[in-house]
């Protein structure tokens, strides 16, 4: 059973970055594909960026693509988000979610495809 540990949220101006760490225990990151997704105030939860188990793919959402970089380290387990140029949009409980032991190296992108989750961590970004 792998756990996952978001952590870095916190509350920033916009045009400021922060960067998000996912930790992976009872688990490897290693053929594990990777993903952040997020869920604003009154939103539905959806899709921000996705890594294969490689790093080779990776695939964002159109409104964070130059701003946010995904960003993986196998060797510690621990997926990252560099996120910059924040906007007030960007305000949400942020989630990674990891599909492990993976024969194909790609990218996912719904949630479904997602059976391992972390708790989240809250990104706010005043105007």
């Amino acid at each position: 059973q792998v756990q996952l540990v978001e952590s870095g949220g916190g509350l920033v101006q916009t045009g400021e970055s922060l960067r998000l760490s996912c930790a992976a225990s009872g688990g490897t990151t290693r053929r594990s594909a990777m993903a952040w997704f997020r869920q604003g105030p009154g939103k539905e939860r959806e899709f921000v960026a996705a890594s294969s188990w490689t790093g080779i793919s990776t695939s964002y959402l159109d409104s964070v693509k130059g701003r946010f970089t995904f960003s993986r380290d196998n060797t510690k387990n621990t997926i990252y988000l560099q996120m910059n140029s924040l906007k007030p949009e960007d305000t949400a409980v942020y989630y990674c979610a990891a599909r492990t032991n993976l024969n194909e190296d790609k990218v996912y992108r719904y949630q479904y495809n997602y059976p391992y989750w972390g708790q989240g961590t809250q990104v706010t970004v005043s105007s």
